[in-house]
């Protein structure tokens, strides 16, 4: 394959990502999570009665879609937290490949599921 046609490949599949998010975005925008039945159900909640890190997302990233960046940490505040970090590693792509960014965001991630299941105040507060 020519180095042209795989620039194209890479071009096609960026413009296919795109689309598919922003269609994604439509439709997340149009349904709120919280109260439409279209949306699946959390496996891990489901099966374990806890928390995890991604519980509340959809309705966080809906809440955001409509500007309301209050509403949207309540029901999950890591990935309100994360979206500088994640606009950072869009524009510096090679922050993506860190090891050590990969490390902190894992740690993260963890402390956040374990702190979001502590019945006590105030890791009640993050949860969905």
């Amino acid at each position: 394959m020519s180095p042209r046609s795989s620039a194209g490949s890479a071009g096609v599949a960026r413009l296919v990502a795109a689309g598919v998010a922003l269609s994604g975005a439509v439709v997340l925008y149009a349904f709120d999570p919280a109260t439409t039945g279209i949306y699946p159900r959390c496996p891990f909640l489901l099966t374990t009665g806890c928390y995890c890190p991604g519980c509340g997302a959809l309705r966080a990233m809906h809440q955001l879609l409509r500007g309301n960046l209050l509403a949207a940490a309540g029901y999950n505040a890591l990935l309100v937290a994360a979206i500088p970090a994640i606009v950072a590693m869009l524009l510096v792509p090679r922050w993506s490949y860190s090891p050590r960014v990969t490390r902190v965001a894992l740690v993260l991630v963890v402390a956040f599921g374990v702190a979001r299941n502590i019945p006590a105040w105030p890791f009640v507060l993050l949860r969905p």
